[in-house]
């Protein structure tokens, strides 16, 4: 025998113990319940709710704050063994790293969120079959992107020389960029998997896959860097091979593991299906990312025609490093709004998915700004951490004040993006990230940066701008949503990309 659920389908008694463990990261309409019960005075009402939420969003956002920063470290630690070969090595490694790699990466990363709107509803409706099918799709779609991105990483010397990039920091930046060619598809493969592992809020394997494989990654890249002597192209090298440590990780869990059991069927034909469909949300969610992923790499290669673009590129990927150190603090706190708002659109609770995008914005920006008082207190010697030039380290310090404001406004403008790829808002913020970034952030920074001769400093108060104005359109439009209608639109999209017929499993 078993229990019927809301969608009056049979399942299994067990399912419960199975699937995400409802008990830790979902209200199970207790929160909505609250909200709506208009009989518990105010106070006491939120005073109850902000404890259930915060019990939710611990079990989400901690371990996927540890998963983004671990990943972050594995990348920055990369750019620190690079670093310490030379200058000219910190700036190759960081034209490579923030001018290539980042294409790629926002790409995969955009079009992966895809899967995160339509998988975190669907688990949310308890359609769980529906969850291997997309992220079977992605991994589908991802990978055809790769191989364009791979065209783009063998010509990476001759396209950086052309828009005008120092020859001699191009020609070690190329050397860097070849090595993470296997990264690519490791991203093809890594981002379906984490955005099909986080709509069922199963995130403490990925952090203990990731937290061993950082130990394996360190140790590796200084054999290989220092040891063996193949410098920048084995630091490289290094780090593509641990992402696909991490892949390979995270998919022997969902097949070996019993809370996939449901969610992860097997290798399906039905993957193949409705391709150009699922391609166009893909689509509309990678611009959405790589406007804004793309941003801080055309900020980067903006420094790189500055008079003297070593040290503006070296001062400036410091800062960007940091900002993108204390980002991942922020980004796992989207992750967690984004599978919050997901679920309850998808069960069918209004009133918790508004409360859940206040609770988490509120922590995350007061996380933030602890984080950008520190980063103040640290100016003068914060750079020593990659490089160990006293130039740097006075180009640094006199940045760090932007810094933190960046890291302050990144306590808010993540956690709204997330709140906007559980709703499926992903087309409306590509629109306002093309204003926001390209209309007013690089205009902004180039005429600060050039005309008036700020240097790096202009350049930052241009992206500055630009965040500022994207930041404040996104907390207007979140906070006066409809979310009854949110719900209505959730129910829509998954009529639309349910699968009308059993999978046909591939033996």
């Amino acid at each position: 025998m078993g229990s019927v659920n809301k969608n009056g389908n049979e399942e299994p008694l067990l399912l419960s113990n199975n699937i995400g463990k409802p008990n830790l990261h979902e209200s199970d309409g207790e929160l909505e319940r609250l909200l709506s019960d208009t009989t518990v005075p105010f106070l006491r009402r939120v005073g109850s709710a902000t404890w259930i939420e915060l019990r939710l969003l611990f079990f989400l956002a901690a371990p996927a704050v540890f998963v983004y920063l671990i990943n972050y470290v594995m990348s920055m630690s990369t750019q620190i063994f690079s670093g310490h070969l030379g200058n000219l090595e910190l700036a190759a490694a960081s034209l490579g790293n923030t001018g290539i790699q980042m294409l790629a990466y926002g790409l995969m990363l955009g079009m992966g969120s895809a899967v995160e709107t339509l998988c975190g509803q669907a688990f949310g409706a308890e359609k769980f079959e529906m969850l291997g099918t997309y992220l079977q799709r992605s991994t589908i779609l991802l990978t055809i992107a790769g191989l364009f991105l791979t065209v783009i990483y063998v010509l990476s010397e001759p396209i950086l020389i052309f828009i005008g990039q120092s020859p001699t920091i191009v020609s070690a930046a190329a050397v860097f960029v070849y090595g993470l060619i296997p990264q690519i598809f490791a991203y093809a493969v890594n981002f379906p998997i984490q955005k099909f592992l986080q709509a069922q809020s199963i995130i403490f394997p990925s952090a203990y896959i990731s937290a061993a494989t950082l130990v394996v990654h360190l140790v590796l890249s200084y054999v290989v860097v220092y040891k063996i002597g193949l410098g920048i192209l084995g630091a490289s090298l290094v780090l593509s091979l641990s992402w696909w440590i991490i892949v390979v990780a995270q998919f022997v869990y969902i097949v070996k593991s019993d809370r996939c059991k449901y969610t992860w069927r097997g290798f399906t034909w039905e993957a193949f299906s409705g391709l150009p469909e699922f391609f166009k949300l893909s689509a509309a969610s990678a611009v959405m990312l790589c406007l804004e992923a793309w941003y801080f790499q055309i900020l980067v290669l903006l420094a790189g025609l500055l008079p003297q673009p070593e040290l503006a590129l070296d001062s400036l990927s410091i800062c960007t490093t940091v900002n993108g150190w204390v980002f991942m603090i922020s980004v796992g706190f989207n992750a967690a709004a984004s599978v919050r708002v997901s679920n309850e659109l998808g069960a069918r609770n209004p009133k918790s998915a508004s409360f859940s995008v206040k609770v988490v914005t509120l922590i995350s920006f007061i996380i933030s700004a602890i984080a950008a008082l520190i980063v103040l207190a640290l100016r003068d010697v914060i750079s020593y951490v990659f490089t160990e030039g006293e130039t740097v380290a006075a180009a640094v310090s006199d940045l760090c004040p932007l810094l933190s404001l960046s890291i302050l406004l990144n306590g808010i403008q993540p956690v709204l993006s997330g709140v906007a790829v559980g709703c499926g808002w992903q087309a409306f913020v590509a629109y306002v990230n093309v204003a926001c970034y390209y209309g007013v952030g690089i205009p902004l920074g180039a005429v600060l940066g050039f005309y008036f001769q700020f240097g790096a400093k202009g350049i930052w108060l241009g992206m500055l701008g630009g965040t500022t104005m994207q930041t404040i359109i996104l907390i207007w439009v979140t906070f006066r949503t409809d979310w009854n209608k949110e719900v209505e639109e959730s129910a829509k999209r998954l009529n639309k990309w349910d699968d009308k017929k059993e999978p046909l499993l591939l033996n």
